[in-house]
């Protein structure tokens, strides 16, 4: 497996990842499908930007993607970034959210980057338990913000000091 930086070749497999959560899932709270030209229109934005947009492959393959953007508007949020990951099934439990969080993090750093969000469903207690694993603290539960499938969900922020 090897981590590196997304390109326009990486766009169907993160789609791939991605689409079946927003269909199925609330790991995120977006109910409209990526495609392929928002996606990379997505990913084109956030590296101009100087943010990572990460991939894990494996023989040619999408395992999973992680990247960050800034948390907030304005210059005073400018070191403090909100960061989105999500695995492949067949990726899970193997190391590659692990593999794929240090990656970000240590661009992030090299950025200047002072602190990290994680926004969690609070239904989904193993993204809470992965970032907890990983040193992300809970700092706050903000209720009923999210809306998906007809109903409410709260989202757990989580904040790691780089």
């Amino acid at each position: 497996m090897i981590i590196r930086d997304c390109c326009v070749e990486d766009v169907q497999g993160v789609a791939d990842i991605w689409n079946p959560l927003i269909r199925t899932s609330v790991a995120t709270f977006n109910s409209v499908e990526k495609t392929k030209q928002s996606m990379a229109g997505e990913i084109a934005t956030r590296q101009a930007a100087g943010h990572a947009y990460l991939v894990a492959e494996a023989a040619g393959q999408v395992l999973g993607f992680a990247t960050y953007g800034q948390f907030r508007g304005g210059i005073g949020y400018a070191h403090t970034m909100e960061h989105t990951i999500h695995l492949g099934a067949a990726a899970q439990g193997r190391g590659v959210g692990r593999a794929l969080m240090a990656a970000l993090e240590d661009h992030a750093r090299a950025a200047g980057v002072h602190s990290l969000f994680a926004g969690i469903s609070a239904e989904n207690a193993a993204g809470i338990g992965f970032h907890r694993a990983l040193g992300y603290r809970e700092v706050t539960t903000l209720c009923e913000v999210g809306y998906k499938f007809g109903r409410w969900f709260d989202l757990v922020l989580m904040q790691k000091i780089l």
